[in-house]
């Protein structure tokens, strides 16, 4: 096997399966339909966001701390963070008492057999947007948010090159998994898409090999750990 034939395999293999595909919406129509029947006077939107809306999820046999960005938007946003964070505790401990749940800073997370999705809470302003916790204080304050605003920006970039981008994320983030998680993975994503690659590959086509050791390249870490 050569290294292309290895990295178009890894590639290939970093997607949900079928039977993964199905049981994240299986979940996602019952948490939706739980939240709105427990809070759904308060709740204005449920937004899925992330790594999953924008097709870059690796499967947890790829990355066991995968998760599902859930984002749910409340009518009044007077109160701080914590407030709301608070709610979703008090909902998914009432709705899901056999699941491990835990409050991770800005988030509440549920995690299922398959998956664990981070609850994000938000609030809208009409003027300036969506808002979520600040991850530096993320229970005392708000920041603005655009939740797809990368979204557009990497179908762009991956129709531009021949359907090539898209692949390469996973295949990046899946090294970033192996590795111990290096970097941040959206960090990582939005290199990617920043990054000004070259040329197509081999002959002018898209070759994953080609895009992956240019982006690899150029990656730098401000700290070397010496285990």
């Amino acid at each position: 096997m050569t290294v292309s034939s290895y990295l178009d395999y890894i590639a290939s293999n970093a997607q949900l399966s079928t039977e993964e595909q199905t049981g994240i919406r299986t979940s996602v129509t019952t948490l939706c339909q739980r939240l709105m029947g427990q809070l759904g006077q308060e709740v204005s939107q449920q937004v899925i966001f992330g790594s999953y809306s924008r097709g870059t999820i690796l499967p947890r046999k790829m990355d066991e701390n995968s998760d599902i960005d859930y984002m749910i938007i409340f009518k009044d946003g007077s109160f701080r963070p914590q407030t709301y964070l608070d709610k979703l505790r008090r909902f998914v401990e009432g709705s899901y008492s056999q699941s491990e749940i835990k409050q991770s800073s800005p988030t509440i997370q549920l995690m299922l057999n398959h998956i664990c999705f981070e609850l994000v809470p938000a609030t809208q302003s009409p003027l300036y947007g969506l808002y979520i916790p600040n991850k530096q204080n993320g229970t005392d304050s708000w920041m603005p948010t655009d939740p797809h605003g990368l979204n557009q920006k990497l179908i762009q970039k991956n129709q531009t090159h021949g359907n090539m981008i898209i692949p390469l994320v996973r295949l990046v983030k899946y090294w970033n998994a192996v590795n111990g998680k290096v970097f941040d993975s959206f960090d990582l994503e939005k290199k990617i898409i920043d990054f000004q690659f070259s040329n197509y590959g081999v002959w002018g086509y898209p070759d994953l090999e080609t895009y992956f050791f240019q982006f690899m390249s150029t990656l730098q870490v401000s700290w070397i750990d010496p285990q």
